[in-house]
């Protein structure tokens, strides 16, 4: 009886601290920019047939003085629910862009960096407005910015959605769809977008259950992703690659891009700026 007390008296401090620690992510959220708790990581996208590094992605992080580094699975949400998106959104902006322009006075290699955007975020009305005037802030060219949305973000207004990525074409930003087949997408629903989306990002949940040895219904979805989007003019990135076999069948197929823990974690911008000065980036042994 005693055990059996102990294990619930521990259960009720385990949700009581996660209880906490929700009111306090909610309640600190709203001033995690001005105290400058947020902050990007960066991941390198190499191109498959070279290792070179053609781009990255930039991924926010909070570090909160109490309860350390908090993942944005935890307080995007929250952001969304609050109305705190849009701010933390055009920090992640003009954050990027500014870091883009460092690097780039540092004499070190241009890349085009991608940000993710809320399908909340994509759809205001003030999107390219934004963009364009954090641009001529940091002095950037449109080309080395890129915009990742999810495809909820294309459910909405099909009429305004079509508005919204010709514009920012029309400025020299490519687009990308990220997380492609955990939503309501099908193979056939790509065609809609042809000539207005440039990459399709293959969820990981796909890249996970590639092998040589099994799973073969998985190999055939990614390898008829890939060429399907090949013949509607895309580009794809592999995303949560980890291992070489992997990578191995990803060439094969000729998926063009490849992004996960076998090149690099997301990184700092201090030690991205390092990977920024190799020729190529070799795949990491033990990377998961």
């Amino acid at each position: 009886m005693q055990s059996k007390v102990n294990l619930e008296n521990s259960s009720d401090k385990t949700n009581s601290k996660h209880t906490n620690k929700l009111s306090s992510i909610e309640s600190d959220l709203r001033y995690a920019i001005e105290r400058n708790q947020l902050e990007l990581y960066y991941q390198p996208k190499i191109y498959a047939k070279t290792n070179q590094m053609i781009g990255a992605e930039a991924l926010i992080r909070w570090n909160h003085p109490k309860w350390g580094i908090i993942s944005p699975n935890e307080f995007i949400p929250l952001a969304e629910s609050t109305g705190l998106i849009n701010e933390i959104g055009k920090w992640v902006k003009h954050t990027a862009c500014t870091q883009i322009k460092a690097w780039h006075e540092a004499k070190l290699p241009m890349i085009p960096i991608s940000i993710n955007l809320s399908a909340t975020r994509f759809l205001e009305r003030d999107l390219i407005t934004n963009i364009v005037q954090t641009l001529k802030e940091t002095n950037l060219e449109a080309q080395y910015l890129e915009i990742e949305i999810t495809e909820s973000s294309l459910l909405e207004n099909e009429e305004v959605v079509f508005s919204i990525l010709d514009d920012l074409r029309n400025l020299g930003i490519k687009i990308a769809l990220d997380d492609f087949g955990t939503g309501y997408s099908s193979l056939s629903y790509l065609n809609r977008f042809k000539g207005k989306i440039d990459i399709l990002k293959i969820d990981r949940s796909f890249i996970n259950d590639l092998s040589n040895s099994h799973e073969e219904d998985s190999n055939f979805i990614v390898n008829m992703i890939i060429q399907l989007s090949h013949q509607l003019k895309m580009s794809v990135i592999a995303e949560g690659v980890e291992t070489i076999e992997q990578l191995n069948l990803l060439q094969k197929y000729n998926c063009n891009t490849i992004q996960g823990y076998l090149f690099s974690k997301p990184l700092p911008a201090t030690e991205f700026a390092k990977l920024l000065k190799k020729d190529r980036l070799e795949p990491l042994e033990n990377s998961i």
